[in-house]
């Protein structure tokens, strides 16, 4: 995903409803995909997702162009699902029930392919669901958008070791929950 433009940036921090529409519409999804991938629920995502963007509209005017403004509103992002979870701190599980089409003698290869990959995204979820919301932060970014630890680092806001330490923590606690049978 290429950054946007200064101009386009600037315009929009003046007011500019085009340009902010442009910026909108080049990160909406991206800004839901993070979403969606930390809160586990749609609902809460949509709304985080708005959240962001009123934050960023209103925050414009303070990006000072040290990082990309994908890094920016990565950063924006994060903050807004972390405050979100834990300001209404629920439990929430996602029962995604699938038929099991793998038992299933005759399926077609692509089903079984669909299958596949939903049963393991929906291992990753879980997962996920079992980390606090820092460490799912930091192995969403590095392994599923594939941040190198700087990039994280920079928009957390945190500093690179505590990157390394709170990733390796994580993956830890995952291995222990998959070596325990939770998933």
């Amino acid at each position: 995903m290429e950054d946007i433009k200064e101009t386009t940036v600037r315009d929009a921090a003046n007011g500019d409803e085009r340009a902010f529409q442009e910026i909108y519409l080049h990160f909406s999804t991206f800004v839901f995909s993070i979403s969606v991938r930390m809160m586990r629920n749609h609902t809460d995502a949509e709304e985080v997702t708005q959240e962001v963007f009123v934050q960023v509209y209103k925050s414009l005017k303070k990006f000072r162009f040290q990082s990309s403004l994908k890094t920016w509103v990565y950063r924006i992002t994060v903050n807004t699902v972390i405050n979100y979870c834990k300001k209404y701190n629920k439990e929430r599980s996602r029962t995604e029930g699938y038929d099991e089409t793998m038992n299933v003698q005759g399926v077609a290869p692509e089903m079984e392919q669909k299958s596949y990959k939903e049963e393991q995204e929906f291992k990753v979820k879980k997962i996920l669901e079992l980390l606090s919301s820092d460490q799912r932060a930091i192995v969403i970014l590095r392994e599923i958008e594939g941040m190198d630890y700087r990039e994280i680092a920079e928009t957390l806001d945190i500093n690179l070791n505590t990157v390394r330490s709170r990733l390796k923590r994580a993956r830890e606690k995952m291995m222990q929950y998959v070596k325990k049978g939770v998933i």
